[in-house]
């Protein structure tokens, strides 16, 4: 049984800084979320072998953190988390735009692997969806 619900009041505010993506290949993976899906590159740090990147939401301070699958894991789990990542098995990571037309545009220019054209859902959004270069499973929602 769920515990109860706190007032809204008695809340603390709470909100979303960075989310981990694996990317087999991090120059591709900037390129995607840079230069197609417009996230500003913010930082990119080399760790021995490996080296993540983070690339910003505009104007907040979202982000993304780009890893390969090998960095800090066992090989075993390095290979097991590509193979899952590679059948888009986890996701889909969903990103929202008020230019969904645009973002379509930048990212078939680019030859990201199409999904589905923008399209009114019946549930709701008009949106697309790609497949990153590592396999992950990419949703842009029109805002609004």
């Amino acid at each position: 049984m769920p515990p109860p619900a706190r007032s809204v009041e008695a809340m603390t505010s709470i909100s979303l800084r960075f989310f981990p993506i694996t990317a087999d290949d991090i120059d591709a993976g900037i390129a995607f979320y840079r230069d197609g899906l417009g996230l500003e590159l913010r930082n990119n740090v080399a760790a021995g072998d490996f080296h993540w990147v983070t690339l910003g939401v505009p104007g907040t301070d979202v982000a993304v953190v780009l890893s390969e699958p090998g960095a800090g894991r066992s090989p075993d789990d390095a290979e097991a988390l590509h193979r899952l990542v590679a059948k888009g098995a986890i996701g889909p990571i969903v990103f929202e735009t008020d230019d969904l037309d645009g973002v379509f545009a930048r990212l078939t220019a680019l030859g990201a692997d199409l999904v589905q054209e923008p399209t009114d859902q019946p549930w709701g959004p008009r949106d697309a969806a790609f497949r990153d270069p590592a396999g992950n499973l990419i949703r842009i929602n029109q805002a609004g």
